[in-house]
């Protein structure tokens, strides 16, 4: 892989980022859900069942995200797929492109296309790749792990970028996983399929999912192991945990360096109908403006909680509800809680990180959803972001 400054949007820093998996790499994928996605999502999703025995190639760049840009931005995507695939003997129809930036400006891929013969690939280079795919986020996001599949050791590297815009429904949230694991693209996206409910899709900044959504796991097969026919073979155990650790990781960065953030957000629904119905009850509380403004205020404010719950859709039963702040509860019954003591709550919405917890009281249902505060901070970025 490797990183290069090609001035599509920042000046003195990398904004270009390409990988190069050796023939025989195995990609699974899974994007956005955004009915207006971008070029290079429609690009993408035809690209990962493109059989191919060349190399395969990821090309990622940030400063625009090259979506509503019309012609301009689908012969952007063309140029670029050309280009790459022409400067590392790649099959362009294959190749994978992300975009991550300013919405409704076509990318210049000369930009692009210019650097790649410059661009020196070298084994590693994961911390530079993370940074030259930044956009508000503060820091580069990565994370690494081992796992076993018999008795062979594989390695997992990924990383992530994303701030705002982050409610991924599969934000500008651009994911990228390898292992060295050799395991055919069925297995890869049964697990990433499997994988990305309880991670990606449990998270929210904002609530604004991106039209540029895109999570790849990508698998060399450089290792020698067992042979794995089905995702659910008891040597693969392992290997799930540790893709699960690694996609969780991940997204909770993405949280912690949410836009303006000041306070990390649990939400724990449990009670409800069904786990479905935990999971759309738990982000209705995460998404909803007064009850982030009112964290980043240090209120605890219950009464906004009950509001999101019961505006969410799904089953609820204001005189079975009962709601914790940290450890102190503070409903229960459809009322307030008779041993709570506001000093309490007031203390405990001064700390960084905030649990809530939510009983419906219904069922069996339950769910983990992970959110922030609303603060002015994230105003100050938005409002000036274009410019």
């Amino acid at each position: 892989m490797a990183t290069a400054e090609a001035g599509v949007k920042y000046k003195g820093r990398t904004d270009l980022w390409v990988l190069l998996g050796q023939p025989g790499t195995q990609i699974a994928g899974v994007f956005t859900k955004n009915a207006c996605p971008g070029a290079p999502v429609d690009w993408s999703r035809k690209a990962l069942l493109e059989k191919t025995d060349g190399p395969r190639l990821v090309i990622v760049n940030s400063g625009t995200a090259n979506v509503f840009a019309g012609q301009a931005g689908r012969d952007a995507v063309v140029e670029t797929a050309q280009g790459a695939a022409a400067c590392f003997e790649a099959d362009a129809s294959a190749i994978q492109l992300a975009s991550t930036g300013v919405i409704g400006v076509a990318l210049e891929a000369s930009k692009l296309v210019d650097q790649f013969p410059e661009m020196t690939l070298h084994p590693d280079g994961w911390e530079a790749a993370a940074r030259a795919i930044m956009t508000t986020d503060t820091h580069p996001k990565g994370a690494t792990a081992t796992a076993e599949i018999g008795d062979t050791t594989v390695t997992l590297n990924g990383i992530a970028k994303g701030s705002g815009m982050i409610a991924p429904d599969m934000a500008t949230m651009l994911a990228y996983v390898a292992t060295d694991a050799k395991l055919p693209q069925e297995i890869l996206q049964e697990l990433l399929n499997e994988q990305v409910g309880p991670t990606f899709n449990s998270i929210t900044v904002d609530s604004d999912t991106s039209t540029s959504d895109t999570l790849l796991l990508m698998a060399s097969g450089a290792a020698e192991h067992v042979e794995i026919n089905q995702a659910n073979a008891p040597e693969l155990e392992n290997f799930r945990k540790a893709l699960h650790g690694i996609l969780f990781d991940l997204s909770q960065q993405i949280i912690k360096d949410g836009e303006g953030i000041s306070k990390f957000v649990t939400i724990v629904v449990t009670g409800a109908v069904s786990n479905p119905s935990a999971h759309r009850v738990g982000m209705s509380v995460a998404n909803s403006p007064l009850v982030k403004t009112a964290i980043a205020g240090e209120d605890a404010n219950w009464g906004r909680i009950v509001m999101a719950v019961g505006k969410a859709g799904e089953p609820a039963d204001r005189d079975k509800l009962s709601i914790w702040i940290g450890p102190h509860v503070l409903a229960q019954g459809g009322q307030p809680a008779a041993s709570y003591r506001e000093e309490d709550g007031a203390s405990y919405m001064k700390n960084a990180e905030i649990v809530i917890q939510l009983d419906l009281g219904l069922g069996t249902g339950t769910a983990t959803v992970y959110t922030c505060d609303l603060t002015h901070s994230y105003i100050d970025i938005n409002a000036d972001y274009r410019s």
